[in-house]
């Protein structure tokens, strides 16, 4: 999931989702000590007093005294670096044993990886929340093993509402919703009406969002792209003469706006609506914004009476065949998969546990009320396909080039048509 985000100066967590920082932890060598694993895992937190190191280091030492056989050597790598790094172990013959990263496929395709089946019990194996399950396998086999993740959600700010005279408005539930919204905050002065974070950094999150709202999105029912839909071009059209051309997007035009800078505004109390997720509506409220969040508007096309999936976001655990320790590797992912540890892990960055037994409320241990909204939505959510071996370049495809579909000139149809035209071509590279 790479990806939530903790204020201007913090950390991404969600798939997608995390600043670089420096990386801490051991070596990540995989063979040497056959009583040692070697797991290289993303740093969740932005600073020594939030560092995944104090996570792991419990975890780890917890688990060595209940199976003194086995250690666990833990390296913490920022998320701007982990998959290059692990895709260069893997490459160079040193794999990690195991890897909690931001994608898997490009290794299950090759053949790297052991499945779930191989690891986890049948009743382990079968409590990873079904959307999750479903993004993290290929065909029918389970290769990335959901640990944490995120829904999206359309979030406003409850002071800006009321001063736009929206206080007793029923909240947005269709795109002409939104926009009468939005038209009423920038009378208002509002800087930002709505926030459209369609720059590089994860511009591929806000175009999911708005194209499942109008019934498209990146596949088809066959699971093949569809980026270029009819659905898909209806969607940024409307955006584009709607919400961009008036200026209710706000002064930083969205192609060079980033997420990290969008949720900076929205903690500052200058966006009225964006798209979140959990640590930053937490955020705002420990900063006493009030936030309102719904589901992402519907397009009038379908109708306020629809319901449309919401994104999701996962950050996966991967294990490694290379250096042959299945059952070693099995036996600590039983343990680390234990309501008591995924609970702690979650609950200390506000994302979502991968379990089902894990997201019950109280008794999985954690989950906090005000995220049960999160839980509810990405229990009908669609992730990212990932499990497409060509995802990791396609979504950096999007992530360059959907901003154009919005400026001035531009035509949408044919920005869509050059997008799906080269994940076309990275598939047939694979």
């Amino acid at each position: 999931m790479r990806r939530i985000i903790f204020g201007p100066a913090a950390t991404t967590a969600v798939l997608g989702l995390l600043i670089p920082l420096a990386g801490c932890g051991g070596s990540g060598g995989g063979a040497g000590d056959r009583g040692t694993l070697h797991l290289v895992a993303a740093e969740y937190g932005d600073s020594p007093a939030t560092s995944s190191k104090a996570f792991w280091d419990k975890v780890t030492g917890d688990f060595t005294s209940a199976n003194p056989g086995i250690k666990v050597d833990v390296r913490l790598l920022p998320w701007a670096d982990i998959d290059r790094e692990v895709s260069r172990m893997v490459k160079d013959g040193h794999a990690p044993d195991m890897a909690l990263m931001g994608s898997y496929s490009d290794f299950a395709a090759q053949g790297k990886l052991y499945s779930a089946d191989e690891l986890l019990s049948v009743n382990a194996e079968a409590n990873f929340l079904p959307p999750l399950a479903d993004a993290g396998s290929v065909g029918n086999t389970l290769y990335g093993l959901p640990f944490v993740a995120s829904s999206r959600l359309l979030f406003y700010n409850e002071a800006l509402f009321r001063q736009a005279g929206l206080a007793t408005a029923p909240a947005p539930k269709t795109w002409s919703d939104l926009k009468a919204a939005a038209v009423k905050l920038k009378e208002k002065g509002v800087k930002y009406p709505y926030a459209m974070p369609l720059g590089p950094e994860e511009a591929h999150a806000e175009a999911m969002i708005w194209e499942l709202s109008n019934g498209g999105g990146y596949a088809d029912n066959s699971g093949n792209y569809n980026l270029a839909s009819d659905q898909n071009v209806q969607t940024w059209r409307w955006v584009k003469e709607n919400l961009v051309a008036p200026g209710l997007t706000g002064p930083t035009p969205p192609p060079q706006l980033n997420r990290a800078d969008a949720f900076a505004a929205f903690l500052r109390g200058e966006v009225g609506m964006l798209n979140g997720y959990p640590s930053l509506a937490h955020e705002a409220r420990a900063k006493g914004i009030g936030v309102g969040a719904v589901t992402m508007p519907v397009s009038d096309t379908l109708g306020s009476g629809e319901s449309t999936p919401t994104v999701g976001v996962a950050d996966w655990m991967t294990a490694f065949r290379q250096n042959g320790k299945r059952a070693e590797i099995g036996t600590f992912l039983d343990f680390v998969y234990r309501d008591e540890n995924l609970s702690d892990f979650a609950t200390r960055y506000h994302l979502l546990p991968s379990t089902v037994s894990a997201s019950r409320t109280p008794a999985g241990g954690g989950l906090d009320t005000k995220d049960e909204e999160f839980l509810t939505a990405l229990r009908g959510a669609q992730l990212y396909p990932v499990n497409d071996p060509s995802w990791v370049t396609v979504s950096d495809t999007i992530k360059r080039n959907i901003g154009r579909a919005v400026e001035p000139g531009s035509d949408p149809k044919a920005v869509l048509d050059d997008i799906a035209a080269q994940a076309n071509q990275a598939q047939k590279k694979r």
